[in-house]
């Protein structure tokens, strides 16, 4: 069942501006008698003109509420300056009732631009179908829609209007949740690589559990690529490194690394290179993000270490590109351990325990239980320091000196960090990153 319906009045066409009161009217009601087990939220879309905000709200609302008991308290009149806006306020209003089953009514000739426009804005969470705006006189004649991306011919240079528009308007929105913070580590020099550790402020991602400097997206989440790569932009204007130059770990929870320069693997949780100003990363949302510089050899890595690619030595394998491919010495190499969850917090199964244990006992707490507590980060220190990287060169949270400490448990800090462990499955991302300079 439709959840919400958007009409689209933003562009309507001259011969529909003629009788536009009569055909949103006839359009609510229709909606309104075929909704009858629960209405449906309303969200008319309209421009708005410099100065002129008031009015069309008032005059807009008067229209559609009278006489439409049931939508009264479900419809609201978006007026906005352009297309963009107007839908990522409405995409705002969606998300705070965790609604995605969305009918669209608009005019025919809108169809393919708005198509594009949702395909900007929306994830795969969200479903569209899309009906051409007329007047209609019963429910039969409110089903003409067709799947999500059918049909989308606009000029290639149009779709680029549309992207730059989306794209400025959300460099315009405000930072949330604080100023922009990045975490830093003592022990990489400043003078010859630029890195740090993303925490969740600063960026303009307003779901709570994404909340604010989200820096992944995917089909089951709800920030679009859009707003990570505005998150993305805004922190690389902080950082000091080219957007578009960075490039990202394809997670698989493996061991391989991709060698910068060479053909890239499909996945792979390690990645290296010896090239100035290209910015590598790796997220983490509970797993590891860990970087590793050489300032010998002037070479770099950035590694993504969960649970499983812990154990089949991810960091360890990304040192050993680093020494293959650049000639780097193992005991030159620095490694910093970023924000993950803690062995405060994180549990496994028993049967995934005992892998931790055979690494180290100290690395897991209450053994005999069902769901021991395990400590990733001393598992990784350990398989480092047994591959030949000296102990006095990695820096995690064993650190001395803790007003040094980077390497924060996720999961207690809400206000800082993002968790998976804490947050479910809609949860938000930071991450590690680093170049040569």
């Amino acid at each position: 069942m439709v959840e919400a319906v958007l009409i689209d009045l933003f562009s309507p066409s001259a011969n529909l501006q003629n009788n536009i009161q009569g055909a949103l009217c006839n359009t609510l009601e229709t909606i309104e008698k075929c909704s009858s087990i629960r209405a449906p939220f309303v969200y008319v879309m309209c421009c708005q003109s410099q100065g002129s905000e008031r009015k069309g709200e008032r005059d807009f609302s008067l229209l559609a509420l009278r006489g439409l008991q049931s939508l009264e308290r479900r419809l609201e009149v978006v007026c906005a300056p352009t297309t963009a806006a107007a839908l990522y306020t409405i995409k705002q209003r969606l998300d705070e009732k965790d609604l995605s089953l969305i009918k669209v009514i608009l005019p025919t000739l809108r169809k393919d631009s708005m198509k594009v426009y949702i395909d900007y804005l929306f994830t795969g969470i969200y479903q569209f179908e899309f009906e051409d705006f007329q007047v209609v006189s019963d429910c039969e004649n409110t089903q003409i829609s067709e799947p999500r991306g059918v049909g989308q011919t606009l000029p290639s240079q149009d779709m680029a209007l549309i992207r730059s528009e989306i794209e400025t308007h959300l460099e315009s929105l405000p930072s949330l949740k604080g100023e922009l913070t990045i975490l830093r580590s003592s022990l990489i020099p400043d003078g010859i690589f630029l890195h740090g550790f993303t925490t969740r402020t600063g960026g303009i991602s307003y779901i709570p559990t994404l909340s604010s400097c989200n820096l992944f997206s995917s089909s089951k989440r709800r920030d679009p690529q859009v707003v990570v790569k505005e998150n993305l932009r805004r922190l690389a204007n902080a950082a000091g490194f080219n957007p578009e130059a960075f490039h990202r770990v394809k997670v698989d929870h493996a061991n391989a690394v991709c060698i910068m320069g060479k053909t890239e693997p499909d996945s792979y949780d390690g990645i290296v290179t010896d090239q100035k100003g290209v910015t590598l990363a790796a997220p983490g949302a509970d797993c590891i993000p860990v970087l590793f510089a050489d300032p010998v050899r002037k070479a770099c890595g950035a590694a993504h270490s969960g649970w499983k690619g812990t154990l089949l030595g991810v960091s360890m394998a990304t040192v050993n590109a680093m020494v293959s491919e650049y000639g780097c010495n193992v005991k030159d190499i620095l490694v910093v351990l970023g924000p993950s969850v803690g062995p405060c917090c994180y549990k496994l199964p028993h049967e995934s325990a005992k892998e931790f244990h055979r690494i180290d006992p100290k690395c897991v707490r209450l053994f005999d239980s069902e769901s021991p507590y395990i400590d990733i980060r001393r598992a990784t220190r350990i398989l480092l320091e047994r591959g030949g990287v000296l102990p006095e060169n990695i820096q995690d949270d064993s650190i001395t000196d803790q007003n040094q400490n980077i390497t924060f448990c996720t999961a207690c800090h809400p206000d800082k960090f993002y968790s998976h462990f804490r947050d479910g499955t809609n949860f938000g991302t930071q991450i590690g990153f680093i170049s040569i300079r």
